[in-house]
């Protein structure tokens, strides 16, 4: 590690161990659309919130885990809470600005043109924990959220050993494009100067199918928050993605703690919803989250699971019920 980024963490641990202690500037607590939570707003400034989500039962508990959403998404998986608080951790999430409880009428959904931007977001919710006498955490992210936490990570630190632990439920590490594109296209795109550019993901809802009730899954969402159609992205938001990736794919990578690595045993392929949508993972390539994953750190664990889906804890109840027991596993051995 060279001295600038020495120097960049330890003044973090020193500003995160003044701030850490003091609750998130916002509103107070108010019950939350999950039974068994409550949510509390956060000011970030320029008019954006974010919606910082606890579980009603944390009181008694020292250790937490703090859950951070993927793209087109939001905490709504309150099984998950569940199971951690019940597993004696305090649970705390956070929709990041802009996502489901945070969008305010006029927000751009899930836009953002730099991924340190929602450094604020964790930081709050880490404040809330810290003033919520939670003494360590573990950080758990899916998808672009398990990228976010593992960039924070490289370039924060772990708030002077207050952060224990990542778990990762298939991170959104690289782009699942081909040589082309991922080489010669995506950063031609990033440096593109019309930042608020649209681009096209596509018109396919199979992994949305894959997941909700009314069609072959077994969850019920809002998908005002979480659409079918995953929306058109900015030339910035691609921008932000793809510079927070290149920075975590330096081989001397080391983000400071042990890792938990979690995916899927494979991908799936195609824009139509067929019986494979079910058993893999139809978003990332699960080859690049075992290679770029690897990478990480010097404690990383990866486990591998049959059948799963790219957010692993919707997979299932076969397969969920494995990953439940690898977390906690994991957790118990920290």
């Amino acid at each position: 590690m060279n001295w600038r980024n020495t120097f960049r963490r330890t003044a973090f641990a020193v500003v995160f161990a003044v701030v850490a202690v003091l609750p998130a500037v916002g509103s107070s607590w108010q019950p939350d659309i999950l039974p068994g939570y409550e949510q509390r707003k956060v000011s970030l400034g320029n008019g954006d919130v974010a919606t910082v989500v606890r579980h009603c039962g944390n009181a008694s508990h020292r250790q937490a885990v703090v859950y951070l959403h993927g793209f087109n998404d939001y905490f709504f998986q309150s099984q998950l809470g569940d199971s951690i608080q019940a597993h004696g951790y305090s649970f705390y999430a956070v929709d990041l600005r802009r996502y489901g409880r945070s969008l305010r009428q006029g927000d751009r959904p899930f836009d953002v043109d730099d991924l340190a931007t929602y450094f604020a977001e964790i930081d709050s919710v880490l404040s809330v924990a810290k003033a919520d006498g939670v003494r360590n955490v573990y950080l758990l992210g899916h998808s672009t959220g398990g990228l976010i936490l593992s960039y924070y990570l490289q370039q924060r630190g772990t708030g002077a050993g207050f952060i224990k632990g990542l778990m990762l439920n298939s991170p959104f590490l690289d782009m699942n494009l081909s040589w082309f594109q991922e080489k010669m296209l995506v950063p031609l795109v990033s440096i593109m100067p019309f930042k608020s550019m649209l681009i096209s993901q596509g018109n396919s809802r199979a992994y949305s199918e894959s997941l909700l009730k009314r069609y072959h899954g077994e969850w019920a969402y809002n998908t005002s928050w979480k659409f079918e159609v995953s929306p058109k992205v900015s030339v910035g938001w691609i921008t932000a993605i793809h510079r927070a990736q290149k920075k975590l794919h330096k081989k001397d990578t080391n983000i400071g703690v042990p890792i938990l690595l979690m995916r899927s045993a494979r991908s799936v392929g195609g824009s139509d919803w067929n019986p494979d949508f079910n058993r893999g993972d139809s978003v990332l390539d699960v080859d690049d989250i075992s290679k770029f994953g690897r990478r990480l750190g010097s404690d990383v664990d990866e486990r591998v699971f049959d059948g799963g889906l790219h957010d692993l804890i919707l997979s299932a109840e076969s397969v969920r019920n494995q990953v439940y027991a690898t977390m906690f596993s994991w957790l118990s051995a920290r």
